[in-house]
């Protein structure tokens, strides 16, 4: 069944390499925006436009508790503690 199969899937081969790139361009590109480093700059960027005016506090804590459960999934579980300071 293994051989019949694969012959009568071959035509589809370049169709699954073509999702098989996809699908690894989609982790490449969950990791590089869920690392510990983006998240905390993202993080410092929205604590700078919560004082600057740009947003109000329930955007705010919206988009930190966000953040922070992303920080949290990545493994950079010390950075709940130290950024989370709110006036």
């Amino acid at each position: 069944m293994g051989v019949l199969s694969q012959v009568v899937l071959f035509p589809l081969a370049p169709v699954r390499g073509v999702v098989w790139i996809a699908e690894r361009m989609r982790d490449v590109a969950e990791e590089e925006l869920c690392h510990p480093s983006v998240l905390r700059a993202r993080l410092a960027a929205l604590n700078e436009a919560l004082e600057s005016g740009a947003i109000g506090p329930e955007e705010f804590d919206r988009e930190e508790d966000r953040l922070l459960d992303l920080l949290e999934r990545s493994g950079g579980r010390e950075g709940k503690a130290r950024m989370r300071h709110r006036d």
